[in-house]
């Protein structure tokens, strides 16, 4: 695996919205993640789709609308501090 792209269902491990890979994975084959990369907006629709620095991810997850930058892919799934700093929250203005 290179350092400049990371599986989405790591990605969404890695930065703590959901506590397993299978439930990020479900999320994704569900077609409820919407990817924007280089103004380009597109579904995410496997879990091996690969996320970039950069890329913008939307979803909707417990009656909240997530919108994100990500901002690093991690190497690991650490501790809640650290998975903050993979990514930045978009203003939805």
């Amino acid at each position: 695996m290179t350092d400049e792209a990371c599986r989405a269902d790591v990605w969404l491990w890695r930065a703590r919205f959901f506590k397993t890979r299978t439930l990020a994975a479900t999320f994704i084959d569900e077609g409820r993640i919407r990817l924007t990369r280089a103004g380009h907006e597109s579904r995410v629709d496997k879990p091996a789709r690969p996320v970039k620095v950069g890329d913008a991810l939307v979803f909707a997850l417990g009656g909240k609308l997530i919108a994100v930058t990500v901002a690093a892919l991690g190497e690991r799934r650490g501790p809640p501090a650290e998975a903050r700093t993979l990514y930045a929250k978009l203003d939805a203005s």
